[in-house]
C-alpha cells in the first residue's frame, strides 16, 4: 500500500496497515507510536485515519494546559457517540454522563467507567469499524489515559483499533503494544531535506544536517528555514549544541514572530484556547480587536489552519507560540476568553482561564475554582481536584481560608498520588493558621504518605500518633485510623520501627470511642484483644468480626479485608476464602480499582490452598491487568505462592528474587515472611528438607505475622523432624499450638495433628496423622489434606506398612496430580516406586485441550449459567469479546453450544 507521500516510513505504514486489517476482519488492536518530537507520530496518525476507508475516525489531541482538567481527552472522544448512552445498562451510564459533566451522581469509579467506555466503543464499532487516534499523549489529563488504558488492555473482537502516539511512554500504557518512531534513513533524509530548499546546498552542510537532525523529518523540513543562504552554502550556524525539539520549536517561533502583530494576537488566542472551538476564538479575538483577515497570514506561513476547528500544523507550534509570549500578554488572551466562556455550560474552563489570567490573590477566582473542585469530584477527577484547589490556595490572602484550601488540596493530592505536592501543600498549612483539627489531619496525612511511599518500617508509629491526635478532634476518623495503623503494622511486621502493634492496641483500648457496633468496631476488638492478651482471648470478638462482615449488606473493601484477615487468624477456612471472594466481586461490582489487585491476591491464594487450580491461571492474567490498570507497585503474593504450590521453580525463582528485593527495601515485614514461606514449599516439595529449614527458620521465629507465622512453622516442623531436629521441630509445635488451640477449628486442629505427628513415634504417630486427615477432610484446605496423605504415606512406608503407605501416597498422588502440584507429584511418585507401586498416570486437567487462562475462565462462568453481558460484566470485558473467546472455546473443546460444557470441563468445585 502506498504510504502517502510518507519517505521512510514502510515499516510503520505496514504495521498500521495490518491494523487496519485486522480490524476489518472483527478484531481490535491498539498501539503507542512514540519517539521525539517531530519525528513523525503525527503524520503517521494521519496516514492511518486517511487510509481507514469505511471506518469511523475520531481522533483528540492532548494539550499541555488541559492536563490538570479531567476527563478532558475523554469528552472529546466520547462526544461523537453519546447517541449510544442509552444502550448502556444504567451503573454504567450514570458513571460516564457524571464524568462527562453531562449528568450528576456519585463519584464514578475508574473501573465502573472504563466498562462504560469500552461498551460504548464497541456499540458504536458494531455498525462500523472504529478507529480512535490520539496525538500527544503526553499531554492528555490522567483520568482519561487511566480509563484509555484501561480500555486498551480488554479489547479483543469488537473491530475497534486504539492508536495513540506520545513523546515517552506513560507509566499506564507502558504495558501496551508500543512501536518506536524512529529518523528516517540518510536516503529519504536527504530527499526531505532537499524537498524544503529553495536554492543550492553544500553537501557538507547537507551532511551536517542530516546528522545533527538524525533523521527528524520535522527538523530536517523546518531547520533549513533559520539558516541564511550564506549560512547554508558555508555551514556556519548550525545548532550543534541545541535540543532538538528546542530547535524545531525556534523556528516556528521565528515563524509566528515575522507575522503582522494581529496575526501573531490571534495565533496566541488559538494556543491558549486548546480546544480548538472557532466559535470561540472568534468571540474573544472580537474583544481583542483582531479582524477576521488575520487568520490569511498564519495560514500562509502554514502554522495553523482556521475552519469549523482551529488545528495547529503540529503540536509544537502550539507550545511555541504560548511558551514565547510575554507573561503579561498570556494572562490578558486567558482573562478574555475567561470572559467568552458560557459560564453555565463550561464553568470549569471559565475558571481555569481566569485562574491562569489572575497574577495576585483574587478571592472571586479562588472560589470559582473551588466550585470547579467540587464538581471536578463529584466526577471523580481526582487531578483535576488536587490542581484547582493547589491553584485556588494560590490565590487565597485570608490565612485561615488559604490554609483551609492548602489542607484541602493536599488531602485531594494524597489521594489522587500526587505526593510531591502534598507535601509542599502541609507545609503551606503549617506557615498559616492552622486549627488544632488542622495540626491532626496534618499529622494523619504524612502518616498516610509515609505508610503510601514506603509501606512499612515507621509507618505503624506515625498512623499511631495520627489516631491519638484525632481522639477528641474526630473519633471517627480516629477510629478508622487506628485500623490503619494495624494494617500498617500487620505489613511491616518485624521491620516496624517506633513501635509494635501492642503499643497501637495499648492506645486503642485507653480510647473512649463512640460505640457503633458495626463491623469496624468488632475489629478493632479482636485485634487489641489480639496482641494484648492473646489469641485465647481474641478468638471470640474476630469471630464476631467475621460474621458481622459476612452479614453486613456493605462492608467496605478495606473492612472485607480485615475481616478476611481475622478469619485466618482463627484458622476459620471458609470464612476466609468466602470473604476474600466477596472482596473480589466488591471490588469488581462497583468498580473499587485501587482494591482489584489486593483482593485479587488474597482469592488466588485461597484457591491454591483449596486446590482450585483452574481459575488460578485466570485469576493471575486478571491481577497482572489491574496493577497495569492501577500503577499500583503491590508485591505478586498469589503468584507466588500460586507457583510454589505447582513446582515451577523458574517462574518461582523469577518471582521471589523480585518480590524479596522489593519488600525488604519497603520494609514489609509480612511480604518477607510469605517469601521465605513459599520458598520453604518449593523445597519441601522436592525434599530438600536441609534447605528448607534454613530458609524459613527466622519466618517460623516471627510470630506476629498473621496466617504467614502460622504456615511458615508448619513448613519449619516437616523440614527440621526430616532432618532429625527434633527438638527445635518439637519447639516449633508448641508455637503453633497456641494459636490453633485457641481456634478450635479443624483446619487448626488438623495442621496441629499433622505436625505431632512429625515429631511423634509409634501408635501416637499413627493416631495423629489418622486424626489429621480426618479434620482436614472436613474443610477446604485440600492442598494440605493432600500433604498429610504424602507424609503419612511416607511414615507408613518408614515404618514397613508398605500396603497402607500406597493407599495413602496414591491419595496423594491423585490429589497433587489433579491440582497441578507437580513438584509434589513427584515426590509422591517416587515414594510409590519405593512402597512397590508403579506410578499411575498423570493426568493434569487445569487447562483443558489448550484453552487460554481468560478461555478458560469465560467457559466456567459460561458453564455456570452466566449469560455473556454478565461476564463481561464480571471480567471487564465487551459481551463481544466474550462471544469471541467463547467461539474459540467450542472449537477447541470440539462442542458446539453452552449446554455441553458441563460434560467437557473439570469440576473445580469444593
Amino acid at each position: 500500500m502506498a504510504t502517502d507521500g510518507l519517505l521512510g516510513r514502510h515499516v510503520e505504514c505496514e504495521v498500521l496497515d495490518h491494523i487496519l486489517g485486522d480490524i476489518r476482519e472483527g478484531l481490535s488492536r491498539t498501539l503507542v507510536l512514540h519517539g521525539e518530537p517531530g519525528i513523525g507520530k503525527t503524520a503517521l496518525l494521519g496516514y492511518f485515519g486517511a487510509q481507514a476507508a469505511g471506518c469511523r475516525v475520531i481522533s483528540v489531541v492532548g494539550v499541555e494546559s488541559e492536563m490538570e482538567l479531567a476527563y478532558a481527552a475523554l469528552q472529546q472522544l466520547c462526544a461523537p457517540m453519546l447517541d449510544g448512552l442509552a444502550s448502556l445498562p444504567a451503573p454504567q451510564r450514570a458513571a460516564l454522563t457524571t464524568a462527562l459533566g453531562i449528568g450528576v451522581g456519585p463519584v464514578p469509579d475508574r473501573l465502573l467507567l472504563g466498562l462504560a467506555v469500552l461498551a460504548l466503543f464497541a456499540d458504536a464499532a458494531a455498525e462500523r469499524p472504529l478507529v480512535l487516534l490520539v496525538d500527544d499523549l503526553q499531554w492528555v489529563d490522567e483520568s482519561s489515559v487511566a480509563v484509555l488504558a484501561f480500555v486498551a488492555r480488554r479489547l479483543a473482537a469488537e473491530s475497534i483499533a486504539l492508536v495513540m502516539a506520545s513523546r515517552v511512554l506513560r507509566p499506564d500504557t507502558a504495558t501496551l503494544p508500543t512501536l518506536e518512531v524512529r529518523g528516517i534513513k540518510p536516503a529519504e533524509a536527504r530527499a526531505l531535506l532537499d524537498s524544503a530548499l529553495l536554492g543550492p546546498l553544500d553537501a557538507e552542510v547537507r551532511d551536517q544536517l542530516i546528522a545533527e537532525t538524525r533523521g527528524n523529518p520535522l527538523a530536517l523540513l523546518q531547520l533549513p528555514q533559520r539558516l541564511s543562504v550564506l549560512e547554508l552554502a558555508g555551514g556556519f550556524g548550525l545548532p550543534v549544541a541545541e535540543r532538538l525539539s528546542e530547535a524545531v520549536e525556534d523556528s516556528f517561533r521565528r515563524a509566528a514572530e515575522s507575522l503582522p502583530e494581529s496575526s501573531r494576537r490571534l495565533l496566541l488566542l488559538a494556543a491558549a484556547e486548546p480546544r480548538g472551538d472557532s466559535a470561540l476564538l472568534w468571540r474573544a479575538a472580537a474583544r481583542l480587536g483582531v479582524p477576521p483577515d488575520a487568520a490569511a497570514p498564519v495560514m500562509e506561513a502554514g502554522l495553523a489552519e482556521f475552519g469549523t476547528r482551529v488545528r495547529f500544523r503540529h503540536p509544537l507550534v502550539r507550545s511555541a507560540v504560548y511558551n514565547s509570549a510575554a507573561l503579561t500578554l498570556r494572562q490578558q488572551v486567558h482573562a478574555v476568553l475567561g470572559d467568552v466562556v458560557d459560564a453555565r455550560s463550561d464553568p470549569d474552563r471559565r475558571a481555569w482561564h481566569r485562574a491562569r489570567a489572575t497574577a495576585g490573590p483574587d478571592d472571586e477566582v479562588a472560589e470559582e475554582l473551588e466550585r470547579s473542585a467540587e464538581r471536578a469530584s463529584a466526577r471523580g477527577g481526582l487531578t483535576a481536584v488536587a490542581a484547582f484547589l493547589e491553584r485556588a490556595t494560590a490565590l487565597t490572602a485570608d490565612p485561615g481560608v488559604r490554609t483551609r484550601r492548602a489542607l484541602a488540596a493536599a488531602e485531594a493530592n494524597l489521594e489522587a498520588g500526587g505526593f510531591q505536592a502534598a507535601t509542599e501543600l502541609i507545609t503551606v498549612v503549617e506557615r498559616g493558621e492552622p486549627t488544632a483539627g488542622d495540626r491532626a489531619r496534618v499529622d494523619l496525612i504524612r502518616a498516610q504518605l509515609n505508610y503510601m511511599t514506603d509501606r512499612g518500617r515507621d509507618s505503624p508509629a506515625l498512623l499511631l500518633a495520627a489516631a491519638r491526635r484525632l481522639e477528641s478532634i474526630d473519633p471517627v476518623r480516629s477510629r478508622a485510623t487506628y485500623l490503619e495503623a494495624f494494617s500498617a503494622g500487620m505489613f511491616a511486621g518485624r521491620f516496624a520501627e517506633g513501635c509494635s502493634r501492642s503499643d497501637i492496641a495499648r492506645a486503642a483500648r485507653a480510647f473512649d470511642r463512640p460505640r457503633l457496633g458495626d463491623t469496624d468496631d468488632l475489629l478493632l476488638d479482636g485485634f487489641v484483644a489480639l496482641y494484648l492478651d492473646g489469641n485465647a482471648s481474641a478468638t471470640t470478638p474476630l469471630r464476631r468480626a467475621v460474621d458481622a462482615a459476612a452479614d453486613e449488606a456493605a462492608p467496605d473493601i478495606r473492612s472485607l479485608w480485615l475481616a478476611h484477615v481475622a478469619a485466618v487468624q482463627i484458622w476459620d477456612d471458609r470464612g476466609a476464602e468466602e470473604l476474600a471472594l466477596r472482596r473480589l466481586m466488591r471490588a469488581r461490582s462497583s468498580g473499587a480499582l485501587g482494591g482489584l489487585p489486593a483482593a485479587l491476591n488474597s482469592v488466588i491464594v485461597w484457591r491454591t490452598f483449596s486446590g482450585v487450580p483452574a481459575e488460578v491461571p485466570a485469576l493471575l492474567q486478571e491481577f497482572e491487568a489491574a496493577t497495569g490498570d492501577t500503577g499500583g507497585g503491590l508485591a505478586p503474593h498469589g503468584a507466588l505462592i500460586a507457583a510454589a504450590f505447582r513446582g515451577d521453580r523458574s517462574e518461582f525463582s523469577s518471582l521471589a528474587a523480585t518480590a524479596k528485593a522489593d519488600v525488604i527495601r519497603r520494609g514489609e515485614g509480612v511480604g518477607l515472611t510469605i517469601c521465605e514461606y513459599a520458598q520453604a514449599v518449593v523445597h519441601n516439595s522436592e525434599g530438600d528438607w536441609p534447605a528448607a529449614m534454613a530458609t524459613v527458620r527466622g519466618a517460623a521465629e516471627t510470630l506476629e505475622d498473621i496466617g504467614a507465622s502460622a504456615w511458615a512453622l508448619g513448613e519449619f516442623v516437616e523440614a527440621a523432624a526430616r532432618c532429625g531436629a527434633i527438638d527445635a521441630a518439637a519447639h516449633a509445635v508448641e508455637k503453633l499450638s497456641e494459636m490453633t488451640g485457641a481456634a478450635g477449628t479443624d483446619w487448626a486442629l488438623g495442621a496441629e495433628a499433622r505436625a505431632r505427628a512429625l515429631v511423634s513415634d509409634g501408635d501416637d504417630a499413627d493416631s495423629r496423622y489418622q486424626e489429621a486427615i480426618e479434620r482436614l477432610e472436613r474443610t477446604t484446605m485440600h492442598a494440605d489434606l493432600a500433604r498429610t496423605h504424602l507424609l503419612y504415606g511416607e511414615w507408613l512406608r518408614r515404618a514397613r506398612r508398605r500396603t497402607d503407605a500406597r493407599t495413602h501416597l496414591r491419595a496423594a498422588h491423585e490429589r497433587f496430580d489433579a491440582m497441578g502440584m507437580r513438584a509434589f507429584t513427584d515426590r509422591a511418585a517416587r515414594e510409590l516406586k519405593a512402597a512397590g507401586s508403579s506410578t499411575p498416570k498423570r493426568v493434569g486437567t487445569v487447562s483443558p485441550d489448550g484453552l487460554t487462562p481468560q478461555e478458560a475462565q469465560v467457559a466456567m462462568m459460561a458453564r455456570d449459567g452466566l449469560a455473556n453481558i454478565d461476564i463481561a460484566a464480571r471480567l471487564f470485558l465487551s459481551p463481544r469479546t466474550v462471544q469471541y473467546h467463547l467461539r474459540k472455546v467450542f472449537t477447541k473443546l470440539g462442542i458446539s453450544s453452552r449446554t455441553q460444557l458441563h460434560r467437557v470441563l473439570p469440576d473445580t468445585g469444593d
